[in-house]
């Protein structure tokens, strides 16, 4: 289950990533709630989604062609860098009371354009840390180290918002990327597959990376699974105060609760696939990981009873994880070193990228029909279209 552990390199990076991804949470939760204090909007909850998400739909192309033109590790000490600066204005600002809505949007375009040439380098420098034998096995060790901090995160920024408040939170953000700062300082890796920036143009590089995806259906139909489960899943997130809130009566203490649900079955579905490593019945798993994420979607816009949305969050955690991290394996595993990074960047950009259009449509709805409408009109739109993939491309159950 931890054999990728076993390298020196990769286990330094994944310790440094796993405090700094439990900073992250704690300032999500936290931001979160402060957009809801500030202006009690379920559209502003999506919108400010939209704006934190919509540069990675414009610019997480070209953080590809730089992951395969340049040494990845440096691209990511610069990005977290950045990260770190961005949170600590964030903090001295809403610590001396100047924060405004408008404020937090800009910043989380700041901190969307920086996600955008960081996400296909981070992706793609897993290969490098540990090997293509290991590959499966990290992909879904960074997994666990997501979705342990999903859990962790957000039951501490529960205590925290109370306890040092908001700007407490973003302060503890900006602290927790020295980890992966000191580990990527730390790790000594040998590049694959980037070439010197001189041999072509950026442009030709963009172009030739979407030919390969264009010309691969099996990659195309991966990554269309992706961007409909972001556009339509995962956007439940962004309108988890308001349901913690308003449906639940629950609080931001109960808010934390839900949010660590979700997380705690996406660790066990990350675990299960680390259990698993290079599993010969992907296709299968990926089916059936899908539809029971949209099921359990599906319930917890239904549901009105505490334990039972907990329980579905669970499930929907545990499915959603499964099922991106089995289309990131296969991915990885397939596609030739010097075209990696501009695979996993358009996987980014279905992946994150398709995040803000969903939390857009997620906060329109939401304010005009309700916040249970708006999940469940995700969970049927997922349901769906998992049924036309199936039946139309039934080749994808084989791999």
């Amino acid at each position: 289950m931890f054999s990728s552990l076993r390298v020196r390199d990769f286990r330094v990076y994944w310790l440094g990533m796993l405090v700094s991804l439990i900073g992250t949470w704690i300032q999500s939760v936290a931001q979160s709630w402060l957009i809801f204090e500030l202006t009690r909007s379920a559209f502003l909850l999506g919108f400010v989604g939209f704006l934190n998400s919509i540069p990675l739909f414009l610019f997480s192309l070209f953080g590809g062609v730089l992951a395969d033109r340049l040494n990845k590790r440096n691209i990511l000490i610069v990005t977290q860098i950045s990260f770190m600066a961005l949170a600590f204005a964030l903090a001295l600002l809403t610590q001396f009371k100047l924060i405004t809505p408008a404020q937090i949007m800009a910043l989380a375009v700041l901190n969307g354009v920086v996600m955008a040439f960081d996400a296909p380098s981070r992706q793609s420098m897993v290969v490098e840390l540990v090997g293509k034998a290991h590959l499966p096995n990290a992909i879904a060790l960074n997994s666990v180290a997501f979705n342990s901090s999903r859990i962790i995160g957000p039951a501490i920024a529960a205590v925290l918002v109370s306890a040092i408040g908001m700007s407490g939170c973003f302060y503890i953000n900006g602290v927790s990327f020295l980890a992966v700062i000191i580990a990527l300082f730390a790790i000594n890796i040998k590049p694959k597959g980037a070439r010197p920036g001189k041999a072509v143009s950026a442009m030709k590089d963009l172009k030739d990376g979407l030919i390969f995806v264009k010309n691969n259906p099996t990659i195309l139909v991966l990554i269309a699974i992706v961007g409909i489960v972001s556009l339509f899943g995962v956007s439940y997130v962004v309108l988890m105060p308001i349901f913690a809130n308003d449906v639940l009566r629950v609080g931001v203490r109960g808010l934390g609760v839900l949010m660590s649900c979700a997380g705690f079955g996406a660790l066990i579905g990350a675990l299960i696939l680390a259990r698993l490593g290079d599993y010969k019945h992907k296709g299968w798993l990926l089916f059936g990981s899908s539809f029971i994420f949209s099921a359990a979607l599906i319930i917890f816009a239904l549901s009105r009873m505490y334990i039972v949305s907990l329980a579905a969050l669970v499930f929907v955690g545990g499915a959603s994880v499964i099922a991106v991290s089995l289309i990131n394996m296969i991915l990885q595993t397939d596609v030739p070193d010097e075209y990696r990074g501009r695979v996993m960047s358009v996987f980014m950009l279905t992946f994150a990228g398709m995040l803000p259009f969903g939390n857009l449509i997620a906060g329109s709805l939401a304010q005009s029909f309700g916040v249970s409408a708006a999940i469940m009109a995700g969970g049927i739109s997922c349901t769906v279209f998992f049924c036309i993939i199936n039946i139309v491309f039934p080749g994808i159950r084989k791999l």
